[in-house]
């Protein structure tokens, strides 16, 4: 994909302050206990919880998922730079805040285009002189991978960890896989994907309730967030060897409670809780 940037999401545009358009930052950092967010994001969030109470466990899940991809590949990738795309309000363990932990010289670029975002992120921030926020719309490739704070910060002729997680379903239309490959293109051999997206299972009683949520998001305010299959997500990742996801589980797509969980579970996944997936997988 090259040339001009594909035709607009309607999740494209910045919503930043405007307290009369819900915004996606805002409601997903609801769902997770966060506090920034207005009435107009508390009626989509009451909207969708209406229909399907569990939905918060879509939102946790995927933040667990970020936060045992992050561990994991900070201890055993020992690679040193990470692009976040679409990083979302900060809240606690973030993608720097897990890194840094297993090697303090890491450098994480977070990269949004919301200003509420760029603001909570830059003030968080100010003092670690390894981790930076830039402003660029994620589903716009060269925007990102050509800004001025990507390429002071990260090396691409050596390997680094480019995160995708929870953004692509907020792109309207058939263009993900050519956004994603051109992406892809640009990483060095040897480097990590971490992707995760809304989960349409193609099971009668899952993609009922993914259809729910599905709806209240693509028909409502927000104007977007599709939840896809397996074949659809799987396409986004050409040419990458996906990291086994568990012990007992072949390299594949998986719900994102199903990577790598921190031990047995003791409560099962809840309905909602399998309609959120995500893979890491290495770029050959």
């Amino acid at each position: 994909m090259s040339g001009a940037p594909p035709t607009p999401s309607p999740s494209q545009a910045p919503v930043g302050v405007d307290p009369t358009r819900p915004s996606i930052a805002r409601i997903y950092d609801g769902f997770l206990g966060g506090k920034d967010h207005y009435e107009v994001d508390r009626a989509v969030m009451r909207k969708i919880s209406e229909a399907v109470p569990e939905a918060v466990d879509i939102a946790k899940g995927n933040r667990g998922f970020l936060n045992r991809a992050c561990r994991f590949l900070a201890a055993q990738s020992k690679i040193e730079q990470y692009l976040d795309c679409g990083s979302g309000l900060p809240t606690a363990e973030n993608t720097h805040q897990i890194v840094q932990r297993s090697n303090p010289d890491a450098r994480v670029i977070y990269m949004d285009n919301d200003p509420v975002v760029l603001a909570h992120g830059r003030a968080l921030l100010e003092e670690n002189e390894n981790v930076h926020m830039a402003e660029a719309d994620i589903f716009n490739p060269p925007a990102v991978l050509q800004h001025e704070i990507v390429r002071k910060h990260l090396d691409f002729t050596e390997p680094m960890v480019l995160l995708h997680v929870g953004t692509l379903h907020h792109f309207e239309g058939d263009g993900g896989p050519a956004v994603m490959q051109e992406y892809i293109d640009a990483l060095a051999p040897g480097s990590y994907v971490v992707f995760s997206h809304f989960y349409d299972p193609q099971v009668p009683e899952l993609t009922a309730l993914a259809k729910k949520i599905e709806n209240i998001l693509v028909h409502g305010p927000m104007g977007a967030g599709r939840f896809r299959t397996e074949d659809e997500i799987l396409a986004m990742l050409p040419g990458l060897d996906i990291v086994k996801p568990n012990a007992t589980t072949e390299p594949g797509l998986v719900v994102c409670d199903e990577w790598w969980p921190d031990g047995p579970r003791l409560t099962p996944i809840s309905t909602a809780g399998h309609c959120i997936a995500g893979i890491v997988a290495r770029k050959p």
